[in-house]
């Protein structure tokens, strides 16, 4: 498997090869960059310089995944990918309307895909985010008139167009499609917990996040929304489930960190491996467990574990995979004995949410004794209400 970026897709994409048995070689211009270590080989490149040197590099491989979201280096790739002698794993005309939420959100709106409103009709909070931005990247929450102008200088700033909407609260959630043009399959909804800067620092994926008329629907949304752009290759939809019910607010084509990891562990399901198969035109194999999973990022430093976002994660140095370390599943982390600074990726999975919380409990109490620290330290978004609503 050629994986082209070592971030976070990387890593994920090197981990999700690595439990389907694929030998990888990752392409990154980063000398440091983290997923490279997590692969069997890797070579120094910038693919949007020198594609020629990618397409050598490249050729072989069985697959190839672009696993960022650099826009130069993901058009190389697409301009190269006929010579390649195996599937690139990559929808560049997906990726180019899921890149503009703008554009996205017309398309879902056409179809009748459930999105929050738009500002000024919602009030306030309101949500300002920068439409061809990945992540949280310029996303501002807006509490008044006054907080508006900012916020909107702020996607300026960036270059991008602004789209401004409700905020909704509630439970945050997930799902992957995977499409072969005309017909696409929606996989396993999972949770996403945030933390204060509303970066994701845990997923959850188990039976339950979504009741069943719920869960149907959003696997529908995502279908719809993938065939209706003739998705061939790999998209996830994130949601809000609020009291007026689902509220999709943006869709990726692209592979994304974190959420296929959980998937596999609690479902058994590996999404590259579905993604494989779609390319050479064969049905999934999918068949979900339905067991109960965690993948969570923390980040020991002066003293303390606290819960951390992908965005601290990122900056892991040389990570490796690493089976039963203080007692969870597996851990992905630079973490090593008599380190004061480590971050690490834990993953655990039981049959049920009691003994996957037991477990959890048990791995943290494990950390705390073991690297003789004081302090296991979380955080949440700040609880934000309309105006005049009570406080419950």
């Amino acid at each position: 498997m050629g994986i082209v970026g070592g971030a976070l897709q990387g890593i994920e994409a090197a981990y999700l090869s690595r439990k389907a048995g694929y030998e990888t070689l990752v392409l990154d211009r980063r000398e440091d960059a983290p997923a490279r270590s997590l692969a069997d080989s890797s070579v120094t490149v910038d693919v949007a310089e020198d594609p020629e040197a990618a397409l050598r590099l490249l050729s072989g491989c069985d697959a190839v995944i672009p696993a960022l979201e650099n826009m130069p280096a993901l058009r190389a790739l697409d301009f190269v990918r006929d010579r390649l002698p195996c599937p690139l794993l990559f929808d560049m005309q997906a990726y180019s309307v899921s890149s503009s939420k703008q554009r996205s959100n017309e398309i879902m709106t056409e179809i009748g895909v459930p999105l929050p409103r738009s500002w000024p009709e919602c009030g306030f909070p309101a949500v300002v985010k920068p439409s061809c931005q990945s992540g949280s990247v310029g996303v501002t929450v807006a509490g008044s008139e006054e907080e508006v102008a900012p916020a909107l200088q702020r996607v300026y700033d960036l270059g991008d167009t602004p789209v401004v909407q409700e905020f909704v609260c509630g439970k945050s959630i997930s799902i992957e499609a995977i499409g072969a043009g005309s017909r696409a399959t929606a996989y396993v909804t999972t949770e996403v917990v945030l933390d204060r800067g509303y970066d994701c620092k845990r997923v959850l994926c188990a039976p339950g996040i979504l009741e069943g008329e719920q869960e149907v629907a959003f696997g529908m949304a995502a279908k719809k929304v993938a065939e209706c752009i003739g998705l061939r290759g790999i998209m996830d939809m994130e949601a809000i489930l609020g009291r007026r019910g689902l509220r999709v607010l943006e869709i990726d084509a692209r592979i994304p960190s974190q959420t296929p990891a959980c998937v596999l562990a609690g479902s058994g399901i590996n999404l590259l491996t579905e993604l494989c198969l779609a390319a050479s035109g064969k049905g999934s194999r999918a068949r979900n467990a339905r067991r109960c999973a965690t993948y969570e990022h923390l980040w020991v430093h002066d003293g303390v574990v606290e819960e951390t976002g992908e965005r601290q994660f990122s900056r892991v140095r040389n990570p490796h995979v690493e089976c039963g370390l203080f007692g969870a599943d597996e851990a992905i982390t630079d973490y090593e004995p008599g380190k004061t600074e480590w971050r690490g990726t834990f993953i655990n999975s039981a049959d049920s949410m009691e003994e996957l919380n037991a477990k959890r409990s048990a791995f943290a109490v494990n950390v705390l004794k073991e690297c003789r620290l004081d302090r296991y330290v979380g955080s949440s978004p700040e609880v934000m209400r309309r105006p005049g609503s009570p406080v419950r």
